[in-house]
């Protein structure tokens, strides 16, 4: 069986407020816990008004205490904005308040000329300085991840023998295949992998058949593509207000190019997709992310995947039984 997990970025719809996102992120998280999903990961963004997931160790904290079973974690801490002890201190304490349950993904980000290397050995001593007398000694202290989108990050996370995240999940092109080969690779054992381990994320939207998955993802799309002079920064439009946009051909040829990279579209669709992308790519664990804002949009189409995956098949969910 392939886990599945779920990221989730706390995003903004237009009209929406903040508070409403990170409670639909909770509630989704809590949704996924009874489920028996493996994990439960958020993303830091900033200065971007359709995104609330600013600071996820604080969302971590939240989304912890809310759930029982679920890993939760970042994907990812930005370390070329962070302090690394901070860094280290915040999911000391995290890991010590829920111990065995706390994941540290990260990334480099940008605007740094420090290498992904040398931040990486600046947080990594002060995740194990056993003078540091701030660091809580937690029993079972988070796991690092790598999380990248390139070879060159799938080499530096094999190097130092660090489960690896791929972010496929991009409106864009990827190189998912050649990276996650090159970790496996190259993979040495480290602290907590003896074996690699590498997590495909999918943008996913299940819908009730084909064109209402295209209709519930448009108002993720539209920003991506720069539809009607929306961009990334702008906060989502309502579906049936993406709908509506003056979409050039272009822009339509290049969201169904974008779509057939990802797995949207009916319970089938959806259910082959994820199968595909774990063939392809030999994933060991598939973590599925979307821009969806209405709560119910959301929990529907989680609804519908785990519906998809039955029990019996190979990608399967819902592993726990009947919700608790």
């Amino acid at each position: 069986m392939i886990p599945l997990s779920l990221l989730d970025l706390a995003p903004v719809g237009e009209g929406q407020s903040p508070e409403r996102a990170l409670a639909t992120t909770v509630d989704l998280a809590r949704r996924a816990d009874r489920l028996g999903f493996t994990r439960f990961w958020v993303a830091e963004h900033h200065g971007m008004p359709g995104i609330a997931s600013s600071t996820p160790e604080v969302l971590i904290a939240a989304i912890a205490a809310r759930t029982r079973t679920l890993r939760i974690g970042s994907g990812a801490v930005l370390l070329s904005g962070r302090q690394p002890r901070a860094v280290a201190e915040a999911f000391g304490v995290l890991a010590a308040l829920y111990p065995g349950r706390i994941d540290l993904g990260v990334g480099r980000g940008g605007g740094t000329t420090v290498s992904l290397d040398a931040q990486l050995d600046q947080l990594g001593g002060h995740l194990t300085d056993p003078l540091g007398s701030a660091l809580p000694h937690a029993s079972a202290p988070a796991e690092v991840w790598l999380v990248g989108s390139s070879v060159a990050s799938a080499l530096v996370a094999a190097e130092r023998g660090l489960p690896y995240a791929f972010a496929h999940h991009f409106f864009g092109p990827t190189d998912a295949v050649r990276a996650l080969e090159t970790y496996r690779s190259n993979f040495r054992p480290g602290p907590t992998r003896s074996v690699p381990h590498a997590m495909l994320t999918v943008h996913t939207v299940c819908g009730e058949d084909d064109a209402h998955a295209r209709w519930l993802v448009a108002p993720a799309l539209a920003p991506a593509l720069g539809v009607a002079g929306l961009g990334p920064r702008s906060p989502f439009p309502a579906p049936d207000v993406a709908a509506a946009l003056p979409w050039t051909s272009d822009q339509l040829d290049d969201a169904a190019r974008l779509l057939d990279e990802q797995a949207v579209g009916s319970p089938a669709t959806v259910r082959r997709r994820l199968h595909a992308l774990a063939e392809t790519t030999g994933a060991d664990e598939l973590m599925l992310t979307s821009n969806l804002t209405d709560g119910e949009d959301k929990l529907g189409s989680l609804g519908r995947i785990v519906a998809a995956l039955g029990e019996g098949d190979r990608i399967r969910s819902a592993v726990a039984g009947p919700s608790r």
